[in-house]
């Protein structure tokens, strides 16, 4: 799977301008446009979640050679009813 970070954090940076009225010392006022970036806290839980995901191995191979050598032996015996009840689970979804 593969996470665009560049796309992620953009999308939580809101850019706000604004003006700001600024006193020269004189009885007449200029206008200035301040910029101001606010970065959402979901941004840093997003991309602490991203750097946990990347760093998963993409196969459970531990997983695979049990349920492997289940099948190979011919002890893997899976339950029809409890296949269907998660296929209809599943499709509910």
């Amino acid at each position: 799977m593969k996470v665009d970070l560049n796309s992620l954090a953009t999308s939580q940076i809101a850019l706000e301008r604004g003006t700001k009225q600024v006193s020269n010392g004189t009885s007449s006022t200029q206008a200035a446009t301040e910029d101001r970036i606010s970065i959402h806290s979901e941004s840093l839980s997003v991309k602490s979640l991203t750097s946990q995901a990347l760093n998963s191995p993409a196969i459970r191979q531990d997983k695979v050679d049990t349920l492997q050598q289940s099948v190979t032996s011919g002890t893997y015996k899976p339950e029809a009813s409890k296949t269907a009840e998660a296929m209809i689970e599943q499709d509910a979804k």
